[in-house]
């Protein structure tokens, strides 16, 4: 039987305020806003490509008041006015729709999914296949067998199996399920107290809400009060969640037929709003929908002579394309599968050496292979590029070749270019600036349990995915570099610091750090204990026992039992638990502090002394952490399995964790430690003559702070007064209020301003800098660091309050955090090519914050404590000098003493 024709329906209100809220808030080099365009767009064409729908439309709610409205006049009434950041790009999207040739439709009075019910009702008597793309819960009311929605943000489909399993109730009873639970964010009332879970036993019970009304007085305790008293407004509450499916669209299905793009004005478009890989695409006559690109070549090479064959192409090839294909995503435990490479877009090939599943067919010894190869990827003058270099450079350590050569990193480049515009993954980075699509690991590998490892894969699928992560690679290296080359502070941040760094971080992961597992198990079970005493203290706090890592059931004991103040509420209005409105809490009541510490101690056994042991690598008695460089906006270094950033330094339970961290027998740890980096940093740049005066003497700055600001000698100076000085000196790097001061030491609002006003009329630089800083932000729509690292602020002239003067805390943090990122960095590169020519004994095993650590020798502690300090100092010349910090010892806190 033929499949019927698709006609595929988008909700365009719907995704643009998804969209809007949900991706980066782009913006052009003018300032104007493109996010929700942007990102509605992309989902549009995706639906093209992945569907090539017969018909298709773009439905939008109208202007003004709808036959809701008539019905109900507080419909709707509790939203917020559309924020005029996404008001201005309607307009966009509307021109960009057409232009791409789909009908776009609006019709008055009555709302998107009325329409799209219409036409999907249309559709199914002519014949037609309907997939509504939308994130409307209330469309879900229209689902049958011929009418099936699909989730574009989050890639689901609904058909009618699959609405019972997320509602609960089928596609027949959605009406009667929102009826119950209402919709705050329409302003519909529903039946209080009733959620999800009451509405959906209720309707398995008693079938629909009409059998639910005649049973009311059934309905024992609260909750049945609470439907006796909605029993008037039910019917309105039913009535205003039903979609109209007879509207006068004006069009029927046949009519939605897609046409030719206008590609002339596409490119005007694309040109207003800098979306220059939409435009390149067109430019260079490239087909409109993502997943077009060149005509690809991709080879799988099985035998010696092709072998032999594009060793030859590699060789004269003056930039190549590496990707290796593994058995795991860390990869001091992924085992070589396989080896793509490119020489040039659409020619790549995938040599496979690892797949062995039941009749996979023969393949070329892996470590023949690996000896073929080996000449060109060591060779230092061959140039690679590749996404994500250090993995493939780990990889390739563990099956004993060296990579040299890496050039580039397109990951690397798309970060340096702007850090905050997207992810900086493959997948987006395709999708974002070549138009195409990737195929996805699940693609080839299916999903869950039953999901294969790559040596599990089909040769001739695992060829296409392979040969297209070298391919795409470097396109996208062909498109990016040219961008980055043009700029040159970003070009020498990428060239003399981030990719040196690649391979110094690889040798970090593969060198690890050992751990002593039998004292983290004692601290895990001395965690226990605490746990269970504050568990008992909450209890007796509280009057009864509860689920103390709930936030529902400490909702219901702090509000709804002790009635505490709700000082902040859930974007669904429940009163808050978030940590920082329990630390609000906790300044006057003992129970939120007593829950904050009860998950400091829980997050701390579940993340480091239960899952650091699971940790340990087998071949190597190690943890060996992932360090990633293109994730934290500012240029600060992250790691994961584990999270070496989080362990808690001022606490005793977390130094307790640091204990673990030790040397092997005969060796030691050494630590060495910017000293108040960040400060001496904000000193430089904003030429404060106090600041710099303190620095320069060598000053406890923090003490000399509190002497100018209470005008007291220094050594009158309180411990009291020297702790307030450091939380505004601090405070003020990271754009803190004060608010937020009086909140941290804890002490009345207007005494923290006090604390702030004395501070910048003593350091009258300072604030001379915040303001310049702002004013620079909001003028360029970006701030940089003392070596050009740019990071992008598009809410530096939001109309939202708070989303404005976050962007604006960040412009003012940014340069230092993002300078204290820059020179660790160069201080890694340094004291790596020390050790490398001078200290071979010497392993740098760790990066933290503005700290590195070292395993050594006991009798080369000397040496090392003498020279990696001076190293470390002398990266970069400042107006102050910057300090380094060193201790060495038995474990990590030892060496931090």
């Amino acid at each position: 039987m033929a499949k019927p024709e698709l006609l595929i329906l988008v909700d365009g209100s719907s995704y643009l305020y998804r969209a809007f809220h949900a991706l980066p808030n782009l913006t052009t080099s003018t300032g104007r806003h493109t996010g929700a365009v942007y990102g509605v767009a992309s989902m549009v064409r995706r639906l093209i490509t992945e569907h090539d729908p017969a018909y298709m439309a773009v439905v939008f709610d109208a202007p003004g008041k709808t036959f809701r409205h008539d019905m109900y006049p507080e419909y709707k009434a509790t939203r917020p006015p559309m924020p005029p950041e996404l008001r201005e790009q309607i307009d966009d999207l509307h021109r960009i729709i057409k232009a791409m040739g789909l009908p776009l439709i609006s019709v008055e009075g009555v709302e998107a999914d009325d329409v799209i019910a219409t036409l999907a009702r249309q559709a199914r008597k002519r014949g037609l296949a309907t997939l509504v793309s939308t994130g409307d819960k209330d469309i879900a009311q229209i689902v049958d067998d011929d009418i099936e929605l699909i989730d574009t943000m989050s890639d689901k489909r609904y058909d009618a199996p699959a609405v019972v399993e997320k509602f609960g109730v089928p596609p027949d009873r959605i009406v009667d399920y929102l009826a119950l639970v209402g919709d705050k964010s329409d302003n519909i009332p529903g039946v209080p107290k009733v959620g999800p879970k009451t509405a959906v036993k209720w309707i398995r019970e008693y079938g629909s809400v009409e059998e639910l009304v005649r049973h009311a007085g059934d309905i024992k305790g609260k909750v049945g009060e609470s439907l006796r008293e909605s029993l008037e407004h039910l019917p309105l509450s039913r009535s205003l969640v039903t979609v109209n499916d007879a509207v006068d669209v004006g069009l029927a299905p046949s009519d939605l037929l897609p046409g030719e793009p206008d590609n002339a004005v596409l490119r005007d478009i694309f040109k207003e709003l800098e979306f220059s890989s939409w435009l390149s695409s067109l430019e260079d006559d490239a087909p409109q929908h993502p997943g077009a690109g060149p005509d690809v070549d991709y080879e799988c090479v099985t035998d010696r002579e092709r072998l032999r064959q594009w060793i030859r192409k590699l060789e004269t090839a003056g930039l190549i394309a590496v990707d290796t294909e593994t058995t795991a995503l860390q990869a001091m435990r992924a085992d070589l599968v396989g080896i793509s490479v490119a020489v040039a877009s659409g020619e790549a090939a995938y040599i496979p050496v690892g797949h062995d599943y039941q009749g996979a067919p023969r393949q070329l010894d892996r470590g023949e292979v690996l000896e073929a190869l080996r000449p060109l990827l060591e060779d230092g003058d061959s140039k690679k590029v590749g996404q994500n270099l250090k993995y493939d450079c780990t990889v390739f350590a563990r099956a004993g070749v060296r990579l040299a050569g890496m050039a580039f990193d397109t990951m690397l480049e798309s970060y340096v270019l702007d850090s905050v515009a997207n992810r900086h993954d493959m997948d987006t980075l395709a999708l974002k600036y070549l138009g195409h699509r990737m195929i996805s690991f699940e693609d080839v590998a299916g999903k869950g349990k039953s999901q294969l490892t790559f040596n599990e894969v089909p040769l001739e699928t695992a060829a296409e995915y392979a040969a297209e992560d070298a391919d795409v690679t470097l396109r996208l290296h062909e498109l990016l570099w040219p961008r980055l080359e043009k700029e040159d502070r970003l070009r020498e941040l990428f060239e003399k610091i981030e990719m040196p760094l690649v391979p110094v971080l690889a040798a970090m992961e593969e060198n690890g750090v050992r751990i002593d597992g039998t004292m983290l198990g004692r601290h895990g079970e001395q965690l226990a204990r605490q746990m269970e005493e504050l568990e008992e203290k909450a209890f007796k706090l509280a009057g009864t026992a509860f689920n103390i890592s709930s936030p529902r059931q400490i909702q219901e004991v702090l509000y709804d039992r002790l009635q505490l103040p709700v000082l902040r509420k859930t974007p669904k209005g429940q009163p808050s638990t978030a940590e920082n409105v329990l630390q609000d809490l906790a300044i006057d009541y003992e129970l939120p502090q007593v829950i904050l510490d009860h998950r400091a101690l829980s997050k701390l056994k579940s993340t480091y002394t239960d899952k650091l042991p699971d940790l340990v690598n087998p071949d190597t008695g190690r943890i060996h952490t992932s360090y990633h460089q293109a994730v934290a906006a500012t240029g600060r270094l992250s790691s994961s399995d584990p999270n070496l950033q989080n362990i808690p330094v001022r606490s005793a339970e977390g130094r307790r964790i640091r204990e673990a961290f030790v040397p092997e027998p005969g060796n030691v740890l050494l630590a060495a430690d910017y000293s108040q980096i960040e400060l001496r940093i904000m000193a430089h740049l904003s030429g404060d003559e106090g600041l710099l005066e303190a620095f320069r003497k060598g000053e406890d700055v923090h003490r000399a702070t509190a002497a100018e600001i209470f005008g007291v000698a220094l050594d009158a100076v309180t411990d009291d007064q020297r702790r307030h000085s450091k939380a505004v000196n601090f405070g003020l790097i990271y754009g803190m209020s004060a608010y937020g001061l009086a909140q941290q030491l804890r002490i009345p609002r207007n005494e923290a301003q006090a604390y702030i006003d004395l501070y910048f009329a003593r350091y009258p630089g300072v604030k001379s800098f915040m303001d310049l800083t702002r004013a620079e932000a909001r003028d360029r729509g970006y701030v940089e660091t003392v070596f050009g690292r740019r990071l992008y602020v598009p809410d530096i002239k939001a109309s939202n309050f708070n989303r404005r003067q976050y962007a604006e805390r960040t412009a003012i943090n940014a340069p230092m955090q993002g300078t204290a990122a820059d020179i660790i960095k160069m201080a890694m590169l340094v004291v790596s090519d020390w050790i490398v020519e001078q200290a071979p004994e010497i392993r740098m095993i760790m990066q933290v914050h503005d700290e590195l650590v070292f395993e050594l020798p006991e009798g080369s502690v000397e040496k090392a404590a003498k020279r990696i300090p001076s190293l470390m100092s002398g990266v970069v010349e400042l107006e102050v000098p910057l300090e380094v910090d060193t201790g060495a010892g038995g474990n990590w806190v030892e060496a931090h003493a």
